[in-house]
């Protein structure tokens, strides 16, 4: 191995042992620190495994550090998802691409033929693919400004780098070579770029999905102006009913209050508390949806009008989000409730209790 190459690829390797360890410190208190752990151990299988001396080894321990560097596009997916989803809920289904991306690789190292290895690669840019989608795709609703801000960069970063090394890993296996230095270079200063970026990144996303409750943030502005946009924007949603609109949106509803759209978001994010807004104008329509469900005079509306009376373009999405709010479906709701004494009315808005059944 060139002396260069050397030096380079150990400082990459320094630098993800440190990430690794500064993410591994908050990992008890954040699931996107966890999966940043988890992803820099992939990434350290793909510089080990792909050094000069281990390239053509058959060796067992070679093999199966080979195997977790190929699942990198698996982990790059996931690790984006624990990033920006807000909240992160862990699936089994999360880890299917890993099982489908593990059966491609086990193929390919085992018959070392261009076809399998293409189909690892095609496989591997697909998951990339739909790793910067994932991250791209929110921005808009996103309303923790600095995270917004982020996205763009972990995504575009992290792509760079396994995009570049899926093919580096094309030229390497089933054609007897390790490909070109430059290549790998090329390779390992985009994993720099990358490194650097998510140590940037780290502090801003912990600290979003950190933030208080937004119970914990209904307090008075000392600006008068604030005050005056809060009220503008409680009339817009409790009296107007702007949640019912179909295109209901940062843009839409920035028109209505004669504001930006960056300040509608940092009204809402930083003095309601709120951190995506997909989630804030939801919870005002599933408030008047439970309403309507432990309604007795409603009690034979079909639940799919009481659902697009309440803002939803379809009855998934909304049986989804109501099951994640009080633990029970639309329909388990209704029986729950009109089986029931009446309770209060639910204020606009706030967050729908739990009742004893749930």
């Amino acid at each position: 191995m060139p002396l260069f190459e050397a030096a380079l690829r150990g400082g990459v390797i320094a630098l993800i042992l440190v990430l690794g360890a500064l993410a591994a410190r908050g990992a008890r208190r954040s699931a996107g620190e966890r999966y940043t752990a988890l992803y820099t151990l992939f990434a350290l299988a793909y510089l080990v495994e792909s050094a000069p001396a281990f390239a053509r080894s058959r060796d067992l321990w070679v093999c199966a550090i080979r195997l977790v560097s190929i699942l990198n596009p698996a982990m790059f997916w996931l690790w984006v998802r624990a990033q920006i989803d807000d909240p992160f809920v862990p699936s089994w289904r999360n880890w299917l691409p890993f099982l489908g991306l593990g059966a491609l690789g086990v193929w390919a190292m085992a018959t070392d033929l261009a076809l399998p290895w293409r189909a690892v690669q095609y496989a591997s840019l697909l998951l990339v693919g739909l790793g910067v989608w994932r991250a791209l795709s929110g921005r808009g609703g996103d309303l923790v400004e600095k995270r917004r801000r982020l996205r763009l960069m972990l995504a575009i970063g992290a792509a760079v780098y396994i995009v570049a090394i899926e093919f580096i890993a094309f030229k390497t296996f089933g054609t007897g070579g390790l490909g070109t230095t430059i290549g790998l270079e090329l390779a390992l200063g985009a994993y720099v770029a990358f490194a650097i970026a998510l140590r940037i990144a780290r502090e801003p996303v912990v600290a979003a999905a950190e933030m208080p409750s937004p119970a914990a943030r209904q307090t008075a502005p000392a600006d008068p102006d604030e005050a005056r946009l809060l009220e503008t924007l409680r009339q817009a949603m409790e009296v107007d009913k702007a949640y019912r609109e179909e295109r209901c949106s940062i843009a839409m509803l920035a028109g209505r209050l004669g504001i930006p759209e960056y300040r509608l978001r940092r009204l809402i994010n930083q003095r309601l508390g709120h951190r995506n807004f997909t989630t804030y104008v939801n919870g005002y329509r599933l408030t008047e949806a439970a309403a309507a469900l432990a309604d007795p005079s409603q009690a034979r509306v079909p639940i799919l009008t009481i659902a697009l009376d309440a803002g939803f373009q379809s009855l998934g999405p909304f049986n989804r989000a109501f099951k994640a709010h009080t633990r029970m479906t639309p329909s388990e709701f209704r029986r729950d409730r009109l089986g029931e004494p009446s309770d209060a009315p639910l204020p606009l808005g706030s967050p729908i209790p739990k009742s004893a059944g749930v």
